[in-house]
């Protein structure tokens, strides 16, 4: 079956949309693990953060190259074949981990795993995205977002697994992987997205998406560098500053579980008084409580609420952005708008862990959240400054219809 994606409504669409719901809560739960065990395991191994931090960021520097090449993959083989191949991907290369232990190899499988976990963000993403009524688009992304951090969340669990063997972790990802496969394979259509139109329009739909939209895809970058870094760095500065194994089993899911909270409320939040707004102030708020984190030492209670409560306000980052670039962008956009926010998302992903493993090998432990916090902060300040040039997207909004 190949049709437009504009054709996917009623009970079936509903079904295609939880299982998009599934893949990625599968998806969260296999970044939220993979990266802090590999952390781990490097620095048990001796080694420096700011090579972990490089390992770490090969995942992002895969998907940042599967983003160059996503939009024209999706038009040539759908939302369904796309999905399932990342899933494929990622499944199988979880399975090499543990069988070549060696840093200059997981530096390639990482590679791989950030193609296949690109190519299935992408697809599905997207396709939440393009059927979503304008009214629903908070709601509808920020239940996108929350599945996501739900995956998120529950993956750093799997760290007390290592005790059980070092296989065990990857082989749990596997079989999830394997039995969402299966739901993709069986369930859904292979539907492809409408056809861009070859002309001077849809050549320059980049530069006119980033033009209206920068702001609103930052967002994306942001929420990057925040989860690559926590999920990288975070392990090496609580092993470092008298943290055990356990105790950041225990604290690294809350920053997923803030988001999971808020994640809804914001989305409806941000429907009623606007995205920028929302995003503006959950930055400011977010930032300063990052800034706190240090001065709570090993206070677990302590660090666990501030991590909760900052991950809630920036968690829904990049479901937020992307809503309010579609809020921006007219529909035709809306494909080149998601391939920024991808770009977005994986420079954010790739920095985050190496400066974030600079900062811990170069200056206090505690710099690691300092820096995040005034990036989040200047974000807010810029916010007050943006205001979308209405009259001149309404003449484009039509100029793309007519076209």
């Amino acid at each position: 079956m190949s049709s437009a994606v504009s054709e996917h409504s009623g009970s079936s669409g509903r079904l295609h949309f939880l299982i998009l719901i599934a893949v990625i809560v599968i998806a969260g739960i296999s970044q939220g693990l993979l990266l802090p065990v590999l952390s781990i395991y490097l620095e048990q191994m001796g080694v420096s953060s700011s090579l972990n931090g490089l390992n770490s960021a090969a995942l992002y520097i895969g998907s940042f190259g599967m983003t160059l090449a996503a939009e024209k993959l999706l038009g040539r083989l759908g939302f369904k074949k796309l999905m399932a191949s990342g899933l494929v991907l990622v499944m199988v290369t979880l399975l090499l981990f543990p069988l070549f232990p060696d840093i200059r190899i997981w530096f390639v499988f990482r590679l791989f795993v950030g193609i296949g976990d690109s190519a299935l963000h992408y697809a599905a993403q997207l396709w939440v995205l393009l059927v979503t009524p304008v009214h629903q688009r908070g709601r509808n992304l920020s239940l996108y977002g929350m599945s996501y951090g739900l995956g998120f969340s529950l993956g750093p669990f799997g760290i007390s697994l290592q005790k059980y063997g070092m296989y065990v972790p990857f082989v749990l990802l596997a079989v999830m992987l394997a039995l969402v496969f299966l739901l993709v394979l069986l369930k859904l259509p292979n539907m492809k997205p409408e056809k861009q139109p070859a002309d001077e329009h849809a050549k320059r739909r980049f530069s006119r998406s980033y033009r209206w939209a920068w702001y609103a895809l930052l967002p994306a970058f942001l929420y990057g560098y925040m989860e690559a870094s926590m999920n990288s760095n975070f392990p090496v500065y609580g092993l470092r500053i008298g943290y055990s194994q356990d105790d950041i089993a225990l604290l690294l899911p809350f920053i997923g579980i803030g988001g999971l909270v808020l994640q809804m409320p914001l989305g409806i939040l941000s429907d009623r008084i606007g995205r920028r707004n929302v995003l503006i102030w959950a930055a400011a708020a977010g930032g300063l409580l990052f800034v706190l984190i240090p001065f709570s030492g090993t206070h677990l209670i302590a660090t666990l609420l501030l991590l909760l409560l900052a991950g809630g306000l920036v968690g829904s980052f990049f479901s937020l952005g992307l809503a309010y670039a579609a809020d921006l962008l007219p529909k035709q956009l809306l494909p080149a708008a998601n391939v920024l926010a991808s770009f977005h998302f994986n420079a954010g992903s790739i920095l985050g862990p190496n400066m974030g493993g600079k900062l811990l090998d170069s200056f206090s432990f505690g710099s690691l959240f300092f820096v995040m916090g005034a990036v989040y902060i200047l974000f807010g300040l810029i916010g007050l400054g943006f205001k979308p040039e209405k009259r001149e997207l309404q003449n484009h909004q039509y100029i793309e219809h007519k076209a």
